[in-house]
């Protein structure tokens, strides 16, 4: 097949991308987001587009702003709430507005302005009873009103001053800055008398529109989220308490909406608490809870169930062998729906609490290989409604029968269809030398097989607590595949989704069980008789972009390394990533110093293609500039330099733009058809 999408960059780049998932309250309108290249493909914007829950009538367009909307949430009445960056038709002519709260009515009709603060709207929330909206927003510190936050920014602005004086850490976070301005929670204020788009002026003419939850929080709400309890009474929220030391710990915080008041929902008791939700009856939150991992104890990610009234965490399912990443309530409060990473899927599971935690059952409801975000259970409890993805299908709204076992999903009807794929999906499985099951997706591009092998790239993962289960738009093997390459997409150890125990394998030993996983897993790879093994090249980003790292200072059996966003010299990247605390409970200077890449730079004579955004706090710049140093500075002859660095001054730790995206993608086939594959180097047109 040579006329997929996957063929052709440009048709690649343009296809749209669904993503987020909403229900209204009767159970009767899905809304989901599409994201589509805008008219002079240089970025993408997001629209609303309704999904039929019962599958029969086809998805329908809701939003056309220019600016794009996203973030939506229905209220108890259907009304439809999001969040963009269009302009107020009532103050027409301002440049830039920030994104800001929109109602788009359940009646039909134009959407319209429901608030806005001068600094954006960051997230929303709305109480599934009362219909109290809660939202967060950047406001500068110090500010009493919205007013005042808006006269703030303005001077700053006017003068132009960017500086930001910090008193503690993080001041980072992935690809931007921490501050001037910290997130503080807001209550939408119930008044008829507060005029729409009001400036809260203080002389009383004009009434703020909101009323501010949380004032000076410092950098306590960074990051974090939030729910509101049905009855709009309460709002539960992540919490970022310093520790010390340069350390900080989210604990999980009630804050009363009517006096404000701030009450502990949880203590520190040496685990790390986010992504609160309410039950329906307004009793319980389910929050997920990360042990904090030490040098010699990797974490463990579980759900707990805490009274919304106070009182000790109680875990959900302690026997279960896997790590949670999400967790919705059924309507009744009896039952919640829970996504988990397992065996290179990640599936829906039902988990009902019992008398006690030790009766607490498990029961998984999807049987594909497809991975699951964004669960709905359906008011009338018959349903799941979600986004299914997997390596061979981008996402797509699905259903799936609430009391099923191994079920499988019923698609619906889509905006944007699955485009078709050049090869096929396979996995392969092997031993570790300590006996360990080391499972991979393999795909093959159609016309593979023992007459025609064709040549592998291991492709390895980040995070490194992470697993190769769900379709990735950045990281697409089918790009690969319809240039007639295999791919790998090896799990080894550190990998979620194959219980504790292969987690703690990994741990704080990233060159030893992580890299002769890799290897084990190319051998079997190879041994196959499509697969030609004189013909590989590896390639990883992040943490994969490390083990690509280690990978060429241990192994020449590859004929070209791609590295993006590498980690390499340790010493240097744990102190000055954008969380030093986080990394630094791993990463002693003793485990620095046994698993750094960068020990091992004389070894490495295979040529590496180094890519980096300067603009990336996660691995910064210097990771890439010192990797970029040590290489060319080992080369006698600069004229038989064999490494390249692609440099991004304004990309961060993903490469996000879409003409960005074609280059990134262009130049990794022009090192590996030159290095691999023998054929001429050709610098891609737009690096000319």
């Amino acid at each position: 097949m040579t006329d997929t999408p996957f063929h052709d960059l440009d048709a690649y780049v343009a296809l749209p991308r669904l993503g987020g998932l909403a229900l209204s309250p009767d159970g009767t309108r899905l809304v989901t987001g599409v994201a589509e290249l805008d008219a002079d493909g240089t970025r993408y914007r997001t629209a609303l587009w309704e999904v039929d829950p019962a599958g029969e009538a086809p998805a329908r367009r809701l939003t056309r702003g220019a600016a794009g909307e996203s973030g939506p949430v229905f209220t108890p009445d259907g009304d439809l709430l999001f969040r963009s960056a269009r302009p107020d038709p009532d103050t027409a002519g301002e440049a830039e507005p920030p994104t800001s709260l929109w109602r788009l009515p359940a009646a039909g009709g134009e959407a319209e302005p429901a608030g806005s603060r001068p600094g954006g709207i960051s997230d929303v929330a709305v109480a599934a009873d009362a219909g109290t909206v809660v939202v967060s927003a950047p406001t500068l510190p110090g500010s009493l009103t919205t007013a005042d936050d808006e006269r703030r920014r303005t001077a700053r602005t006017e003068g132009k001053v960017t500086a930001i004086l910090h008193t503690g850490y993080p001041v980072r976070h992935w690809d931007h800055d921490l501050g001037p301005d910290e997130e503080r929670l807001l209550l939408a204020t119930p008044r008829a008398d507060v005029p729409r788009g009001g400036s809260g002026e203080p002389d009383g003419t004009d009434a703020d529109p909101w009323t501010d939850l949380t004032p000076a929080p410092g950098r306590a709400l960074d990051e974090t989220s939030f729910a509101v309890s049905p009855d709009g009474a309460r709002v539960v929220t992540g919490w970022h308490r310093a520790h010390g030391h340069g350390t900080w710990r989210p604990g999980l915080v009630v804050v009363d909406t009517v006096t404000g008041a701030r009450t502990d929902l949880t203590t520190d008791d040496g685990h790390e608490y986010g992504a609160p939700r309410i039950s329906p009856d307004g009793r319980t939150v389910v929050a997920l809870r990360e042990r904090v991992s030490t040098p010699e104890t990797a974490p463990r990610i579980e759900l707990v169930l805490i009274p919304l009234d106070g009182g000790e965490p109680r875990p959900v399912a302690p026997g279960w062998d896997r790590w949670p990443t999400s967790a919705r309530w059924t309507h009744d409060s009896a039952a919640l729906v829970v996504t988990a990473d397992e065996d290179g899927r990640g599936p829906l599971f039902r988990v009902v609490p019992g008398p006690t935690p030790q009766d607490d059952t498990v029961t998984r409801l999807t049987g594909d290989h497809g991975t699951y975000s964004d669960p709905c259970p359906s008011p009338d409890g018959r349903w799941v409604y979600a986004v299914r993805h997997a390596y061979d299908a981008p996402p797509t709204p699905v259903r799936v029968a609430a009391d099923g076992r191994d079920a499988e999903p019923e698609l619906l009807p889509a905006p944007a269809q699955a485009p078709a794929l050049p090869g096929t999906l396979t996995e392969l499985e092997t031993t570790a030398a300590d006996g360990t099951r080391v499972r991979a997706w393999l795909v093959l591009p159609d016309g593979a097989d023992a007459a025609h092998p064709v040549p592998l790239l291991l492709w390895i993962h980040g995070g490194p607590l992470a697993s190769w289960n769900a379709w990735s738009w950045r990281w697409n093997p089918w790009l690969m595949a319809a240039r007639g390459w295999a791919v790998l997409l090896p799990d080894p150890a550190l990998s979620t989704g194959y219980g504790q125990d292969f987690v703690q394998r990994g741990w704080g030993a990233w060159g030893g069980t992580p890299f002769t996983d890799l290897m084990a897993a190319t051998d079997a790879a190879v041994a196959r008789p499509e697969i030609d093994g004189t013909r590989t090249a590896a390639m990883g980003g992040s943490f994969g972009g490390y083990m690509a790292n280690w990978v060429a200072g241990h192994t020449d059996r590859f004929a070209a390394v791609v590295t993006h966003a590498s980690l390499w010299a340790l010493d240097q990247f744990g102190p000055t990533t954008d969380h030093a605390d986080y990394w630094l409970t791993e990463m002693t200077p003793e485990m620095a110093q046994a698993h750094s890449p960068h020990h091992h730079a004389d070894a490495i004579v295979t040529p590496m293609l180094v890519i980096h955004g300067d603009r990336d706090h996660r691995v910064p710049i210097g990771e890439g500039l010192r990797l970029w140093w040590d290489l060319v500075s080992r080369q006698a002859d600069p004229a038989a330099n064999p490494h390249r660095f692609l440099y991004f001054p304004d990309e961060n730790h993903w490469v996000l733009a879409p003409n960005h995206a074609k280059v990134w993608y262009r130049t990794v086939w022009a090192f590996l058809d030159h290095h691999v594959l023998g054929e001429e180097w050709e610098t891609p047109d737009l690096l000319r």
